[in-house]
């Protein structure tokens, strides 16, 4: 449309021809310049070039359909892949059927979760750790020592080792957490344009009272983070909000974990003076490379490799939790703390499953019973479990579950940029580009190696699969998962 316009013009008017040979000024030949560079743009944001394509039941005809240079424009703005153009589907009747049958509900899309009793306020301080693989924690089986703090911690806490983050970057994991959804193909619902007003815990807490805080070591424009979480139901606090006298060390990726546990003990101090309880999002950035932190905290030089920048972290978690049970507040909260993703799981091609295990641990004396549980769960499941535990009763657009209820559904999903995985039963089911499907048996696993065996696909397990990656891409383009309140 915009180049026929742009023809049209050009026919009637002659404006190149008058740009070049004119004896015009810069600044007038410039704006016409900044008109004709205006029409593609403006047609390229005004129009949907995936619906308007979509003119037969043939995804041959819908591809010849499409305008090229908008496609490769538009692929590069959204990086998405359409999950009904490269995956294995099924008709979308059969899909939502299914759907209600795994959650036992009416609703493809919502459900009420309803809880007897009181609602419990605690306060909830989320600390999600840089690459915090269950292979570096002691509490797993690791014999280094580097997460002292972590294992002992383990013995009075809520502990869950065998859940599974959903992907293999930072955002899946915030993804995850904060939306409680599969991961879907291309990256992350944080990092498109349209990550607005999504059905979100964070909009959840903000229904309940609370004042929501994402905090970050680094600069939140990184990975559209401040985007993302000022958009659904949290304020934002970053480096660019942390005075230089409260910054004791910082490298190119952040500040230290104690300057970002300090300024989170300041930000709770200031939501208890207002009498509002508080939910704070965490997410650290010490335990990823160059691996530097303060000297003189451990025994493992700065600057010396994974060990030292998880064993900082471990340190540095410990000093959080007893400088805050010096709070007022400190009674009355609920500590998380979790891992976005594993430390050596990036890549776009396979699916290790073990690469996926992370440590989950929630902890509040006083309030949360130890106990450890090895249901298979994943990271979407965090909040309803929370949720759950302060006996809240809402309306849930969440594929997440309580992991404490006895007809926990256990399953986790995993994925890559482009390979959607669902684990369950031993068995792993893999959708990737081309509509292909495999299904493998877990032969034989271990804290750092897996062995896979394919066999057939099992008819429920690959409905299933395709059920909650083909509904989790339609509700989000569809625009069902939002927040509607």
């Amino acid at each position: 449309i915009s180049s026929s316009l742009f023809y049209f013009i050009y026919k009637k008017t002659a404006v190149l021809d008058s740009a070049f040979n004119s004896s015009q000024g810069f600044l007038q030949r410039l704006k016409i310049g900044v008109c004709i560079i205006s029409l593609p743009i403006l047609f390229f944001n005004v129009l949907n070039e995936q619906s308007m394509a979509n003119v037969s039941a043939n995804q041959f005809n819908n591809e010849l359909s499409k305008d090229g240079l908008y496609s490769l424009f538009s692929a590069f703005r959204n990086n998405t892949l359409d999950y009904d153009a490269h995956y294995r589907t099924e008709n979308i009747g059969t899909i939502m059927s299914n759907l209600k049958t795994i959650y036992k509900c009416d609703d493809t899309h919502s459900r009420y979760i309803k809880k007897p009793g009181k609602e419990l306020k605690y306060n909830v301080m989320l600390i999600m750790v840089e690459s915090l693989s269950a292979e570096y924690v002691g509490a797993f089986g690791d014999t280094r020592g580097w997460t002292p703090n972590l294992d002992n911690l383990v013995k009075h806490s809520l502990f869950f080792n065998n859940l599974y983050a959903t992907g293999t970057r930072t955002d899946r994991g915030m993804e995850a957490v904060v939306l409680s959804v599969p991961p879907t193909p291309g990256r992350s619902i944080i990092k498109r344009p349209d990550c607005h007003n999504m059905f979100s815990s964070g909009f959840i807490f903000k229904e309940k009272g609370y004042e929501n805080k994402f905090m970050y070591a680094g600069y939140g424009y990184f990975d559209n983070m401040n985007d993302f979480f000022s958009h659904n139901g949290f304020m934002t606090v970053d480096r660019a909000n942390m005075d230089r006298s409260e910054i004791i060390f910082s490298n190119a990726w952040g500040v230290s974990d104690e300057d970002l546990f300090n300024k989170a003990l300041k930000e709770s101090d200031k939501s208890y003076q207002n009498n509002k309880p508080f939910f704070n999002y965490i997410m650290t950035a010490s335990n990823h490379r160059p691996y530097t932190y303060p000297d003189g905290r451990i025994d493992i030089p700065s600057h010396t490799g994974r060990s030292g920048s998880v064993k900082y972290t471990d340190y540095a978690i410990n000093k959080f939790l007893n400088d805050a049970a010096s709070k007022p507040w400190f009674k009355n909260t609920i500590f998380i703390i979790l891992a976005d993703h594993n430390g050596g799981s990036a890549g776009k091609t396979s699916l290790p499953a073990w690469r996926y295990k992370i440590p989950v641990i929630i902890y509040g004396p006083g309030i949360i019973r130890p106990q450890i549980v090895s249901k298979l769960s994943s990271q979407i499941d965090l909040m309803p479990t929370l949720f759950s535990l302060m006996n809240w009763s809402y309306e849930s657009k969440f594929y997440g579950e309580d992991i404490l209820d006895a007809n926990f559904n256990e399953r986790a999903f995993i994925g890559t940029y482009e390979k959607l995985g669902l684990l369950r039963n031993n068995r792993l089911v893999i959708l990737e580009p081309g509509k292909k499907l495999q299904e493998y048996k877990i032969v034989s696993q271990g804290l750092q190696d897996i062995k896979y065996k394919e066999i057939d696909p099992i008819k429920k397990d690959k409905l299933d699969a395709i059920t909650y990656y083909q509904s989790a891409s339609y509700f989000y383009r569809s625009g069902i998962n939002r927040w509607n309140n």
